[in-house]
């Protein structure tokens, strides 16, 4: 495996072109200036730069496991995800926030099963969204499993932008309109990426207005 990742790169490398290149220099002379922030989930099977055919400094990812915001605290010593939104909102002045789930997503799985406390992290960290969990099952429990795992993953997004918004600098610039926040998520299979419309809570295709 690692060796066919390595000569995945002789052939990057040999396949660059002079546009590219012009890319590469003026990103190091003039630095990133990406307008966009994706939190994602660790997931080998999701690449939002895949998904989205996006060169590269135009997005600014923070991936973890279930692409979770936790909300905003201080206490501890160890913020990644906050450190990256940060950066993200303060420093870059990024326009736009997409917390992207998926479909199959592993730590939803563990969570929605009951298995993810067996873990020395992830348990803590699932957490999170355990409201969220309780939701699903105690109003939910008709639908199945498939389906329960489809709503969990759904009403996560929900929560992380919901706790984007405990974030002081991130709710001032939402109230100012120079941020916004979105909701995406991806179906692996189908490779349709829905989005939460704000105004009727659900998700929908982004392709169904084209």
């Amino acid at each position: 495996m690692l060796k066919d990742l390595i000569d995945g790169y002789r052939r990057y490398r040999l396949g660059w072109s002079e546009v590219e290149r012009d890319l590469y220099r003026q990103l190091v002379e003039n630095g990133q200036e990406p307008k966009v922030m994706v939190v994602a989930c660790c997931d080998s099977r999701v690449d939002p730069s895949i998904i989205l055919d996006a060169k590269p400094g135009s997005l600014f990812m923070a991936r973890n496991i279930a692409n979770l915001i936790p909300p905003f605290e201080k206490s501890g010593s160890y913020h990644g995800t906050s450190a990256a939104l940060e950066y993200a909102v303060r420093s870059l002045k990024v326009e736009h926030i997409i917390v992207l789930g998926h479909a199959h997503c592993g730590g939803i799985r563990a969570l929605h099963e009951g298995t993810a406390g067996l873990s020395d992290f992830v348990g803590g960290w699932m957490e999170i969204v355990r409201a969220a969990r309780d939701h699903v099952h105690a109003n939910c429990s008709h639908e199945r499993q498939s389906v329960q795992r489809r709503m969990l993953e759904e009403e996560a997004i929900r929560v992380s932008l919901h706790n984007l918004m405990t974030f002081p600098w991130i709710e001032e610039q939402v109230g100012l309109g120079a941020l916004q926040l979105h909701g995406w998520h991806y179906g692996l299979a189908e490779g349709e990426l829905s989005a939460l419309d704000p105004d009727s809570n659900e998700f929908r295709s982004l392709l169904e207005d084209q």
